[in-house]
């Protein structure tokens, strides 16, 4: 009997993916853990083993298909003494369909009343005479907004005048120069947008007029990356701490440390960064915590989970038990998972399961900024730039110090502003005390 090769689950929020390569082709014998394809998931790209053993005889779904769904047919494996003619599934038939340009949609006899076939835009919400009408756009008239109320108090006629501006709008001269008394157009005549433009086509509910752009489709990970930063955003109750922090004895460390390590071995900032998070995390264990609907998980490790920027989004490979590793493991574990993480080659468990998100913009100049929670994760921390800046000591001496601003995000479902700032306070010590993380 054939035996149906399905689209495999690779991570458990996995529901669709690519089937970006077919490393085997019909009637080619494929042997149990041998590798017949390759899958685009929203965060990598994985290589798929066969579980069985026969010949391939029909392969349902071609290479470069978009969305398909989690155990549909991909491909049907035939054993000894069968034929192609005993597969009984449609070919071709298990991936997820593309979705059909919807139709635009019927005009409606007044402007006023909402169309009742085809697709809402998110314009008619706004203003009715926004959308689009084939049989009215010609009588609407390119005029800036000073123009037509210039226009109205005099009583010109803006069909009457020959714009001057760009593209052969109406501009304020146009109106001034021309004779007043002309006629109004009748109350009666077409709704026109709000600035007088001529609205182009309509495209994912934005208006931009025709040849100005260049449509590039969207991939898995835009598509998730969207999708799960819009839910953080608007779905987890959130507030930022800001706190300035003293780089100079973290700097003289590094390079000490630096200068005794074997050649191989160099610690970032960053990888410094991640210790002294994972242990102020361990200090301060209730911001080590997570929100579900069953309760609050307060995990017994530190797992960083570390921004990295991948082409078409980013993705957080995660230290797990941080906390516990030297700084040159860190170092290492780190520069492996950024490197394998831009080639896509990441595994499911190499990028869930933090317990924590660090997000770095200091090496772009960026001062400073807030990130976007990593659900289920409580809390992120975004790190700016080191910089020189005037520091006034304890004694009242100004001197030039190594200044960072950091600021931390928190889930306020699950962390208030006083554990959050205890955090802060234990993570600042770790920074500006570095020998602290060796005790």
């Amino acid at each position: 009997m054939p035996i149906n090769i399905t689209m495999p689950a690779l991570s458990p929020t996995m529901e669709e993916g690519t089937l970006a390569k077919w490393l085997v082709k019909e009637g080619d014998t494929v042997k149990s853990g041998m590798i017949i394809a390759e899958i685009e998931t929203d965060k990598a790209t994985m290589e798929v083993e066969a579980v069985d053993e026969g010949r391939v005889g029909r392969i349902m779904v071609p290479a470069g298909t978009e969305g398909v769904k989690v155990n549909a047919v991909i491909a049907v494996l035939l054993e000894e003494g069968e034929s192609a003619g005993d597969v009984k599934a449609p070919a071709k038939a298990q991936a997820a369909p593309v979705p059909k340009p919807s139709p635009p949609p019927v005009a409606s006899a007044s402007p006023l009343t909402p169309a009742k076939t085809g697709p809402r835009s998110s314009l008619a919400v706004l203003d009715p005479s926004l959308r689009r009408d084939e049989q009215n756009v010609g009588a609407r008239i390119m005029a800036s907004p000073l123009a037509k109320r210039i226009a109205a108090n005099r009583g010109i006629d803006l069909k009457a005048l020959k714009g001057s501006g760009p593209h052969g709008r109406i501009i304020r001269r146009d109106v001034e120069n021309a004779k007043p008394g002309a006629a109004q157009p009748a109350q009666g005549g077409a709704p026109m947008a709000a600035d007088g433009l001529i609205l182009p086509q309509i495209l994912d509910d934005r208006v931009y007029a025709p040849n100005t752009y260049e449509l590039k489709p969207l991939d898995g990970m835009r598509k998730t990356v969207a999708k799960r930063l819009t839910q953080s955003f608007m779905q987890v109750p959130h507030f930022p701490l800001n706190i300035d922090i003293m780089l100079d004895n973290l700097l003289e460390s590094r390079s000490a440390i630096n200068a005794a390590a074997p050649k191989d071995v160099k610690i970032s900032v960053n990888d410094l960064l991640i210790k002294a998070a994972a242990l102020a995390l361990i200090d301060e264990p209730d911001c080590n915590a997570s929100y579900t609907d069953k309760g609050i998980a307060y995990h017994k490790h530190a797992n960083i989970s570390v921004a990295v920027a991948v082409e078409g989004g980013l993705i957080t490979p995660v230290i797990f038990r941080a906390e516990g590793k030297g700084l040159a493991e860190i170092s290492e574990e780190m520069k492996d998972l950024a490197t394998r993480a831009r080639d896509r080659r990441l595994k499911p468990q190499e990028y869930m399961g933090g317990t924590f998100s660090i997000s770095n913009l200091g090496m772009f100049g960026i001062k400073s900024f807030a990130s976007i929670i990593n659900p289920p994760e409580g809390m992120i921390l975004s790190v700016g730039a080191g910089e020189k800046r005037a520091v006034v000591d304890e004694a009242g001496a100004i001197s030039a110090r190594t200044m960072m601003s950091v600021t931390l995000t928190c889930d306020h479902r699950v962390i208030g502003g006083a554990e959050g700032a205890k955090w802060l306070a234990a993570f600042r010590r770790y920074v500006e005390t570095p020998e602290a993380m060796l005790l």
